[in-house]
């Protein structure tokens, strides 16, 4: 059976998307998934985007990271799927329900509210999720922030000179995170602006990471390191991230399309 797919990016993270509301899709394990993210044998990306119909959305987005996992969000692949609707959509995920509207700065992301108990990020036990007494090494004192996937955040002098393809697996994977984490570096320059570089759980080292970029500027306002609307800029690119009254995250950013194409889904295990 061959299958239709779409290949996009938001600031250099990309995704394959695949449209199950076109056609049947073959089941979704884990070897396919990563079959197809594999960049020596496969399409190659960071993560795979499947749609399909929604109940309680306009559509919805199911995301498996590039070691096959399956996980709650991604703000660069809504971006993406905004880019594709073509219209302001309400986007089922399974980290909750999320609103893209394009515009001409971009394609804004309403997120959701960030969560900062505990058990919400979720933590392997309860402790204060604000100034987190743990360390890794020189990277210390973190931030926990889940804003539909879970986040670490370590605020440092150079996030650049952090040896995070070393200390972003142990952290990854330390028994505190149950669920794993996605570890975020970052360096306040300005009241409105962050560098970021983040570790994401199941892909490794990214050019950009949307849950990242809010998270870690969250943490940030919530620290009162930064003011509540900055740019966040990863080696991708940047990224607009707003804390507005309402209490709700809106990301804004690029997306963009790069190539399409079909496979067959025997090559890859379906």
């Amino acid at each position: 059976m061959r299958i239709a797919f779409t290949k996009m990016h938001g600031l250099g993270n990309d995704f394959v998307v695949l449209d199950a509301r076109a056609a049947p899709l073959p089941e979704l394990t884990c070897t396919f998934a990563s079959a197809l993210a594999d960049r020596r044998t496969g399409i190659g990306c960071d993560q795979l985007i499947v749609l399909d119909h929604s109940s309680v959305a306009d559509l919805r987005m199911r995301i498996f990271n590039a070691d096959g996992g399956e996980v709650e969000a991604c703000g660069n692949a809504s971006r993406a799927v905004a880019l594709l609707h073509g219209q302001p959509a309400r986007i089922e995920t399974a980290g909750g329900l999320i609103e893209a509207t394009p515009g001409a700065a971009g394609i804004s992301i309403d997120m959701g509210e960030p969560r900062f108990e505990w058990n919400a990020i979720p933590l392997a036990y309860a402790m204060d999720t604000h100034h987190m007494p743990v360390a890794w090494e020189m990277l210390d004192q973190p931030t926990a922030v889940n804003v539909g996937n879970p986040h670490v955040i370590f605020f440092v002098d150079d996030c650049d000179a952090v040896e995070l393809d070393r200390l972003g697996p142990e952290i990854e994977h330390d028994p505190l995170f149950p669920q794993r984490i996605n570890v975020n570096v970052a360096t306040v320059t300005a009241r409105d602006a962050v560098r970021l570089r983040v570790w994401e759980r199941g892909v490794g080292l990214t050019r950009a990471c949307g849950t990242g970029a809010c998270a870690t500027a969250i943490g940030a306002m919530r620290r009162g390191l930064v003011d509540r609307a900055v740019t966040v800029t990863l080696p991708g690119g940047p990224l607009r991230i707003e804390w507005n009254q309402a209490g709700r995250i809106i990301m804004t950013g690029p997306a963009a399309e790069s190539f399409r194409g079909t496979f067959d889904s025997r090559d890859f295990g379906a």
